[in-house]
């Protein structure tokens, strides 16, 4: 999936760009310059085509202020990992310096750039067209971010410059170790490969691209994608956070199993949890590795409880399985790659339609679904539409009175009638034909 970076100086309209490309309200916008300070990763559709879409910071070519520095570095990770750079200016304002400067590095750029003249809330425009054509970045293409006027029309040149989503036709199983810095994924990755493929130092971030690796586990080629960070190029926190953000949701969307590694010593945080959670929103099978078990003082039960812990914290990964690991010592890393090839089986698994309501439709009519607004639910029939993941149609006559905790009630029953141990499944509920 191609990535597309939002820059411009500040103030130019970005944030409100980057909502209106994804339909809805996800950057803050403000009036004021500087207020987009975390990075914005977003996932967007046009004419037929998926890309990842990252709002930045207003650039400030010639400060020396520490936050806008960060903002220059964080664009700069952010248009050297893009594919298309969307360049964008004020047409109220016209062309100014900053613009000239930000225009004349984006020209010694290597990837297509498309040039947005925001605020033209009218059809005639009032922008001097000739000045922004000076930039020698093309033709400019005159928006309104705000009400949506002519968005259309770059958003067709972006997408022109994207490949098309191609089938992946590798078969080979592959895994994504993902997780926050420093919690040892890089160490796991040599240590599954038996030798140093990765750089791996004590500082969090030292991991500067994405690289894929092949394991011969038992004769079978298994594909690892090591992901996230970068090198410090300052102390400046943000950078490794925007870098590994990126980094892990591309790992993620290739991958068919994630490994999410989570550092032993200091349990699962906030970062961990979001990770989870992508993995989860992108249906990739799931396993949670908690490293550097070797670390920490063990008691009878201790993991039991630690176990226990994550599955209170993330009770939408309660079907995930953990695993107890040790990149240093090795202890249990090959057990990551058995329950990968586990859960990769599952995935790919077909359930017969007849068996599976003769199954769970049997145990739905003993505890159907409550009365809504007087009407009574009933779900006639259900089939499996889909593997990796699995999904699976459910027919009934009103689909849209179905409560969620019914929902919920339909996969705990699925999950105990066949084994789904770290694989999402999915629903679909439709009407009945008459």
């Amino acid at each position: 999936m191609g990535l597309v970076a939002i820059v411009g100086r500040p103030n130019v309209g970005k944030s409100t760009l980057f909502n209106r490309v994804i339909e809805e309200r996800h950057a803050i916008v403000e009036a004021l310059p500087g207020v987009t300070r975390d990075r914005l990763y977003a996932r967007a559709d046009w004419g037929g085509k998926s890309f990842r879409i990252v709002d930045t910071g207003g650039i400030v070519p010639e400060s020396e202020e520490l936050f806008d520095k960060a903002i220059r570095e964080q664009a700069q990770l952010a248009m050297d990992e893009a594919d298309v750079i969307v360049f964008v200016v004020d047409g109220r304002d016209g062309l100014t310096p900053t613009d000239q400067t930000i225009g004349s590095q984006l020209r010694r750029a290597t990837k297509p750039v498309v040039l947005v003249v925001n605020k033209c809330d009218n059809a005639q425009g009032d922008f001097n067209s000739s000045e922004f054509y000076a930039l020698g970045l093309g033709d400019p293409f005159p928006i309104s971010a705000l009400n949506g006027r002519s968005t259309g029309d770059f958003l067709d040149a972006v997408v022109e410059h994207l490949e098309n989503d191609a089938e992946d036709t590798d078969e080979r199983l592959k895994i994504a170790i993902v997780g926050r810095p420093n919690v040892g994924k890089s160490s796991l990755t040599n240590a599954l490969l038996g030798k140093d493929r990765m750089v791996v130092t004590p500082i969090a971030g030292t991991t500067r691209d994405a690289i894929d690796s092949v394991v011969k586990f038992y004769g079978e080629e298994i594909v690892l994608i090591d992901t996230a960070g970068l090198r410090r190029r300052s102390h400046i926190k943000e950078q490794v956070e925007l870098y590994s953000t990126m980094r892990t949701a591309r790992a993620i969307e290739r991958c068919d199993v994630a490994v999410v590694v989570v550092d032993a010593t200091q349990g699962l945080e906030m970062q961990d949890k979001r990770i989870i959670n992508q993995v989860i929103d992108e249906r990739r099978g799931l396993i949670i590795a908690v490293n550097k078990w070797d670390l920490v003082e063990k008691e009878t039960g201790t993991a039991e409880a630690f176990a226990k812990k994550i599955h209170e914290d993330m009770q939408t990964a309660d079907y995930a399985p953990i695993v107890f690991i040790s990149a240093v010592t090795k202890q249990r890393i090959t057990r990551v790659l058995e329950m990968a090839k586990e859960i990769q089986t599952r995935r790919l698994a077909r359930v017969p339609t007849h068996e599976i309501n003769e199954r769970l439709i049997e145990i739905l009519e003993r505890t159907p679904p409550p009365a809504v607004r007087g009407r009574d639910l009933r779900i006639n029939y259900v089939t499996q539409v889909r593997v990796a993941p699995p999904v699976f149609a459910f027919f009934l006559n009103h689909p849209d009175l179905l409560p969620d905790t019914y929902k919920r009630y339909i996969e705990r029953q699925l999950r105990g009638l066949y084994d789904y141990t770290g694989v999402p499944i999915s629903f679909l509920f439709k009407k009945k034909n008459a």
